[in-house]
């Protein structure tokens, strides 16, 4: 039997509307109105090609599945604004955590847990921030947070939170590790139980032990940079990050350095590779290569980089409303999101504003299709690519 077609996620956050497409041809599997994505919590892989996200507006955690009888699984009320999201490795126990949303500051320190086979829920009470978290598997997983300001890595167990009283009441962490203020990115290796915090000296990583955690010896970024984004790849026991490097004023955003940092976890070595100047954030992997979008005032580029280190570039058409010189990249421009799946060849691209994804082929690097939707995907929107069996909720933390 025929494999079934890699499936292409959506999201325009502002409009609140998410697609289901076709790869490569554009066909629309399903279409939900009325839900306003977190792009900040992101898409988190499930198994059997599903994916988990959360509407900000609704307060819901959705489970989606678009080759499924129904493209909305399951519907969770939890607390929003949803700032991160992740899972256990078997995808069976999710948390969901508070941030910023449209506040100036950090305001909100509830968390959600959500065991799906028993529907049990529990919000609680953490501390106030922009926690990360990722879940550690076994027969009594652990969550744990990623602290700000005092930086700090908390340990809660998954049961105590899912045994709450009902009211919101507040948590202590049963074991606390010590970490810079300034972390930023997370990510897990399930079969390592090893969890991992960038920060500006280095990836700090920690080892579960019983119902705690012990630190290991951080792993330099190898340069004066750093990474603001973590990200395990499935393909191979490595981690990803993009480091940013120049003066840190945002207006200064065209001359940021870019490099693209992979760490193998096998050998321990680091790999670094030029990628260019301006804004390179988040990668996605496909079957052999990883790819990136850099926004730049002289020209917008997909790079892809291959598994020899060999770099391709393939131009992007301008955005109307794009980051220019004397901006910010962020506030009230257009921005692009990309999307990959490891299960295949294709890599996705918003342009956003203009309602466009270009579907790139990472073997040939030539655009091989332009899907044009009827929302403008204002900020750039958010993506996700699957195929039901391509092995990406190994990495089971939101993205």
């Amino acid at each position: 039997m025929p494999a079934d077609p890699p499936v292409l996620l959506v999201s325009d956050h502002v409009e609140g509307s998410v697609h289901a497409l076709t790869v490569p041809d554009g066909g629309v599997l399903a279409r939900l109105t009325g839900r306003h994505l977190s792009e900040h919590a992101g898409f988190l892989a499930l198994p059997g090609g599903r994916v988990a996200c959360v509407d900000d507006r609704r307060g819901e955690l959705l489970v989606l599945d678009p080759g499924g009888e129904e493209f909305v699984e399951r519907a969770v009320p939890v607390a929003v604004p949803a700032e991160h999201l992740a899972c256990d490795p078997s995808g069976r126990r999710l948390v969901v955590t508070t941030g910023l949303g449209r506040n100036g500051e950090p305001w909100s320190d509830l968390l959600t847990a959500v065991d799906l086979d028993s529907g049990e829920v529990a919000r609680v009470r953490a501390r106030v921030g922009e926690p990360g978290v990722t879940v550690l598997g076994g027969g009594d997983p652990l969550v744990v947070l990623r602290h700000r300001e005092p930086g700090a890595l908390a340990v809660h167990r998954f049961a105590d939170l899912l045994a709450a009283p009902p009211g919101c009441p507040p948590v202590t962490p049963q074991a606390l590790l010590p970490l810079p203020d300034d972390g930023h990115g997370d990510a897990q290796a399930p079969g390592a139980g090893l969890v991992f915090a960038a920060t500006g000296e280095g990836v700090h990583r920690a080892r579960r032990k019983g119902d705690a955690l012990v630190a290991e010896a951080a792993i330099p970024w190898g340069e004066p940079a750093r990474g603001w984004y973590l990200r395990l790849d499935t393909r191979r026991p490595a981690l990803w990050s993009t480091l940013r490097g120049g003066d840190p004023d945002p207006l200064r955003w065209p001359e940021w350095t870019n490099h693209a940092w992979r760490h193998d976890l096998g050998t321990g070595r680091t790999h670094r590779t030029e990628l260019g100047p301006g804004l390179v954030f988040r990668l996605a992997f496909t079957r052999r290569h990883t790819a990136f979008t850099r926004v730049h005032p002289d020209g917008d580029e997909l790079v892809l980089l291959a598994a020899d280190d060999t770099v391709r570039r393939l131009p992007l058409p301008a955005m109307d409303g794009a980051p220019c010189r004397g901006g910010t990249p962020w506030e009230g421009v257009q921005r692009r999101a990309v999307a990959a799946s490891p299960g295949s060849d294709w890599v996705a691209v918003t342009r956003g504003g203009h309602g466009e994804v270009h579907l790139v082929d990472a073997e040939t690097g030539q655009e091989a299709a332009r899907l044009r939707l009827d929302t403008a995907l204002r900020h750039g929107g958010h993506l996700a690519l699957r195929c039901r069996d391509d092995g990406a909720e190994g990495d089971p933390v939101g993205r």
